[in-house]
């Protein structure tokens, strides 16, 4: 009688074993979501890359923040010769995000709230090329709401100037070295003495007012 009960309990046991674990066709099972087909790649350039990680790292949904170089000529280009402004690149921040949890839309809206939409010089104390204003989209759908956004911008009203943010095709992202990565963060009292003597959050709480980015 007991091993006519423990057959009973084991082919139950099993049974309840495969109705816990989900089936493809043929009773196979499904295989595992690829989370990094999920993610999307955004770029953009605010001036100083140090500045513009943080406003991205605290959104729900972005996966990572790298910063780096894009929009020149030159391969495989460094620091020194991008700090330059012979290379035709601008320091930029690559930014990961799960579309699911935070839009393309909310990462402009961060990015224009964290730069002088008006200054074609340069970012704040930063000026040249290499620390221009732009928007790098990464296919259509980027490019068509970066464009939104900037005419929306330009027909406010709100500013006296001219839009000097450019919208440009997104080309080869090199990472910067890794003693730029997540500045704020490993140099905090060398990051802020740098904000505050850059005139930066000054700057943006003079266009943005409340509405003004910043970390």
């Amino acid at each position: 009688m007991k091993t006519a009960h423990l057959a009973v309990l084991a082919a139950g046991l099993v049974a309840l074993q495969g109705a816990s674990e989900p089936a493809g066709p043929a009773g196979q099972q499904s295989a595992p979501v690829d989370e990094t087909k999920l993610v999307e790649t955004a770029i953009f350039a605010g001036g100083c890359f140090w500045c513009m990680e943080p406003p991205f790292e605290k959104l729900p949904g972005v996966r990572e923040v790298v910063s780096g170089y894009t929009g020149g000529a030159k391969l495989n280009p460094t620091y020194e010769e991008v700090s330059a402004g012979t290379t035709g690149h601008a320091e930029v921040v690559q930014v990961t995000f799960d579309p699911r949890e935070v839009s393309y839309q909310t990462l402009l809206d961060v990015f224009w709230r964290n730069i002088d939409p008006v200054d074609a010089r340069g970012q704040f104390c930063d000026k040249g090329s290499q620390y221009r204003p732009a928007i790098f989209p990464r296919g259509p759908a980027q490019q068509e709401l970066a464009e939104k956004s900037l005419a929306g911008f330009a027909s406010s009203g709100r500013f006296k100037e001219a839009i000097a943010v450019q919208i440009a095709p997104a080309s080869v992202f090199y990472p910067a070295e890794d003693y730029h990565q997540d500045y704020a963060r490993k140099n905090p009292i060398r990051y802020r003495f740098y904000r505050s003597s850059c005139g930066r959050d000054a700057r943006l709480e003079e266009v943005w007012g409340t509405e003004a980015g910043g970390h």
